[in-house]
């Protein structure tokens, strides 16, 4: 019997099919995906966290300049009158105290955190509490150089998310910060123009450390 070996018979049982090629890369692509996404996570969290430093510093930078150029005195403790915001303490206005320093700002854009939904103002004018993620401590005065002066708005008390408004502080009181915004921590500004990144213990640390009996922050 003679034997005829058509090349079409050959052994096809090792190939891959479409099929196969669609799946083999989509468990590649998933994979690549549990390990990748994590990283570009934190690295996006930690470019946040950059932008929100170089915020604050700038925030801080421009209250010792107004300060230099009003008599070693903070726009909070200097009467309207005088160019300042001393006025508006009591209020909720927080973004007023921010609005007087428009000069040494220069752009509202730096007053929201990268890390936060607010979104920054256009410009000075139409300035608001909505375009502000940083309090304000209505306390803090130049001749402190380490106590707070202005950091993110996610605080919490004794575990308590902070509404807009004034916020008075007692040594009863557990300071700490919310998810919102940086993961559980936060930044924030002293007198001296330095900007501290500061975990919840620390914050607290730093706020017992102002030696004034009640401190009184402003959140926006």
């Amino acid at each position: 019997m003679k034997l005829v070996f058509s090349p079409y018979s050959h052994d096809r049982r090792g190939a891959f099919t479409m099929t196969d090629v669609i799946v083999i890369v989509g468990v590649i692509a998933l994979l690549a995906a549990l390990i990748f996404l994590p990283a570009l996570a934190r690295a996006k969290a930690k470019s946040r966290k950059i932008g929100c430093t170089c915020n604050l510093k700038q925030v801080g930078l421009s209250f010792r300049l107004f300060a230099t150029d009003n008599s070693d005195t903070f726009p909070m403790n200097l009467s309207t009158n005088k160019g300042g915001s001393k006025e508006f303490t009591e209020a909720a206005e927080l973004f007023r105290h921010f609005k007087s320093m428009s000069n040494e700002l220069s752009t509202p854009r730096i007053l929201a955190c990268p890390a936060d939904t607010r979104k920054p103002a256009a410009s000075f004018s139409n300035l608001s509490n909505l375009n502000v993620s940083y309090f304000v401590a209505l306390d803090s005065n130049e001749t402190m150089p380490q106590t707070v002066l202005a950091g993110d708005r996610n605080l919490t008390v004794n575990g308590v998310q902070v509404k807009s408004g004034l916020l008075v502080l007692t040594t009863n009181s557990a300071m700490g910060w919310s998810t919102t915004m940086h993961n559980g921590s936060g930044n924030a500004t002293l007198g001296d123009g330095s900007v501290q990144p500061l975990t919840p213990a620390r914050l607290q640390d730093q706020i017992s450390s102002m030696e004034i009996a009640t401190n009184r922050l402003l959140i926006p």
